[in-house]
């Protein structure tokens, strides 16, 4: 027999960097919120990301450009891009989705609606930076994305015309200026573009850590159980039976949370694209600011307990065990480009990032619904979108006009 909790007001699935904000906001409108994770605050995606807020990134993954370096990319199996030849089957329906918002029509609509959002982040993580229980943990060094060669800035071009037409500042680096930026580049580095607005948190986890003791000084509640169950009438059955009732429920379970839509009617076309990474020990390398490998898929990223290397994009599912050799190719290529850099005793990690075809979040109500709202495949830009996106759902919950349309991330444009 199941065992039947109180009601609550709010329940939010996922205790992630996007469940914490979003539990965050509410609660500065008086309502109260119970998050609940099957494994606790921030034990996912939002525990080792790349700890960038990448508000600059308007190019959707699903382009004319990844389409073009897709087929070489996936001719490696431990190249910046692979699908392990078992899940091809699974992925084929989200892969003619991901081809076809890669048409310049959608393509379009997409970078538009990335535009608004990026805009919404910036603004939001300019306010939560001033509360004093943050701290100071945001860097604003910006960024350096490295070209080892004229192909490689070529490739970069439409990112800069993107830049030029949403007023974000670069500018090209070489020789002394690149040197300076960043010391101790190989040769095989020939020029940059320097995004002086980019910025990173010290460590994604303690980023989200520190929004969960917000959360919880305000009554906050967190229940460690995974849910199984999810109805239209706003009752979840966790993994021990117990069935928890709320006015409002969230489902911002990341790479897991499909599994609760369909349960609701919305059969939604979520991925998880699995990311790898290695944090390196504080003085592994005097790095100054996260620097960025586009023609290899991946980053390197100054933390407070380190240096992370991490990126690339593998399509294996929720189950597959992780294969970290790629984890491995990257720390390879990373001393390919700073020679100096010391590769042991480093910390392997993979995580799951939720992502979408059209490279877009599901942000809106279910369609059994208006009580039920969706917040989740926000890919490589969790930690980026997250308080947009808290902003957002807030508006949505509220029942009030949003900051920005919301028929891009329609959860149901699929």
């Amino acid at each position: 027999m199941s065992n039947t909790d109180t009601q609550h007001d709010v329940i939010i699935v996922g205790a992630g960097i996007i469940g914490l904000s979003i539990a965050h906001y509410l609660q500065q409108e008086g309502r109260r919120v119970t998050l609940v994770d099957r494994k606790g605050i921030a034990q996912e995606a939002s525990f080792g990301n790349a700890a960038a807020f990448a508000v600059t990134d308007l190019l959707p993954l699903a382009s004319p450009g990844m389409l073009l370096k897709a087929p070489k990319w996936l001719m490696d199996p431990l190249g910046p891009l692979s699908i392990r030849p078992s899940y091809l089957p699974k992925i084929t329906l989200f892969l003619l989705k991901f081809f076809r918002a890669s048409w310049p029509d959608q393509y379009q609509r997409s970078i538009s609606a990335q535009a608004d959002l990026m805009n919404l982040a910036r603004d939001e993580i300019s306010k939560i930076a001033q509360m004093p229980k943050m701290g100071n943990q945001i860097r604003t060094d910006g960024a350096l994305h490295l070209y080892e060669n004229e192909a490689d800035e070529h490739a970069n071009v439409e990112n800069s015309e993107m830049r030029k037409k949403h007023g974000i500042p670069f500018r090209h680096v070489t020789g002394d200026e690149l040197a300076e930026l960043q010391p101790g580049l190989s040769p095989h580095i020939k020029s940059a573009t320097f995004l002086p607005s980019w910025q990173t948190v010290d460590d994604p986890f303690n980023w989200a850590m520190s929004v969960w003791e917000m959360v919880r000084s305000d009554g906050g509640e967190l229940i460690t159980q995974e849910v199984k169950t999810v109805s239209r009438d706003g009752a979840i059955t966790l993994g021990d039976g117990t069935v928890l009732k709320g006015k409002n429920i969230i489902i911002a379970a990341g790479a897991w949370s499909h599994r609760l839509t369909a349960q609701l009617g919305d059969k939604i076309p979520l991925e998880t694209e699995r990311g790898y990474n290695t944090t390196l020990p504080i003085g592994a390398f005097d790095l100054k600011r996260q620097l960025i490998f586009g023609s290899h898929g991946f980053v390197m990223t100054p933390l407070s307990i380190g240096i992370r290397v991490g990126g690339a994009v593998e399509f294996a599912g929720l189950e597959a065990e992780p294969n970290y050799k790629r984890s491995e190719i990257m720390l390879q290529k990373a001393k390919k480009f700073l020679p100096s850099l010391g590769t042991s005793n480093g910390t392997q990690w993979m995580g799951f990032r939720p992502s979408l075809p059209d490279t877009l979040p599901a942000i809106g109500h279910a369609t059994a619904s208006n009580k039920i709202t969706y917040a989740f495949g926000h890919g490589h830009l969790g930690l980026t979108q997250s308080l947009a996106t808290a902003k957002l759902v807030a508006d949505l919950v509220a029942e009030r006009p949003t900051a920005i349309d919301m028929t891009p991330f329609n959860p149901s444009r699929f």
